[in-house]
């Protein structure tokens, strides 16, 4: 059991959050290369600002590519350091597995939720999940912490249950700065 008495977080979903999802034929992809690979436009802005209002900042990114051979290891790193140096991260979880690995990390399993909480002494309560898919809200709903969905106009379902719909982090991010779950004052590490 997570302790109550952690820093609240907002985790964030890497492709169609963070940076651009390739849509082919209506179904979100993840960026191929580093070439492929774009922040989207308020992202490090909107990161930098929950920061400064003390939340931590942790991706939780299913890439099943990796487990697929579509996708290496080395390339979805060198997207991670390329997305760290332009948005203030504390921590990139990643689920390297397809859903036939019945891992407990894959979204939406909370496991990479779960872990990062226990790991970084979060707050599951005072934190919210950042999400474009289905796989992303539920996984938030089972790990306790407020669900956002990013409208993502894909062709799939929307997710049910999400506490807030937005259009993009920007707006997601004002949203939870307005729910009063940060600390008082500016985060000092």
């Amino acid at each position: 059991m997570i302790a109550a008495c952690g820093r609240p977080a907002v985790f964030l979903d890497r492709d169609g959050v963070l940076n651009e999802a390739l849509v082919r034929g209506g179904v979100p992809t993840p960026p191929r290369s580093l070439e492929e690979f774009r922040v989207l436009p308020g992202v490090a802005e909107a990161c930098a600002g929950l920061r400064r209002a003390g939340f931590v900042l942790v991706v939780v990114t299913n890439q099943p590519d990796i487990a697929r051979g579509t996708q290496t290891r080395a390339e979805v790193d060198r997207m991670h350091e390329r997305l760290r140096s332009l948005v203030p991260l504390d921590e990139v979880c990643v689920c390297p597995h397809d859903d036939a690995d019945a891992c407990g990390c894959r979204k939406p399993k909370p496991g990479m939720l779960l872990g990062a909480a226990e790991r970084l002494d979060l707050d599951l309560a005072r934190s919210a999940s950042v999400g474009d898919r289905w796989r992303d809200i539920e996984a938030a709903q089972r790990a306790g912490v407020r669900a956002i969905y990013v409208e993502s106009h894909y062709d799939e379902p929307a997710p049910v249950g999400a506490h807030v719909a937005v259009a993009g982090l920007p707006e997601a991010a004002t949203w939870i700065q307005q729910q009063g779950w940060a600390p008082e004052g500016p985060r000092d590490d």
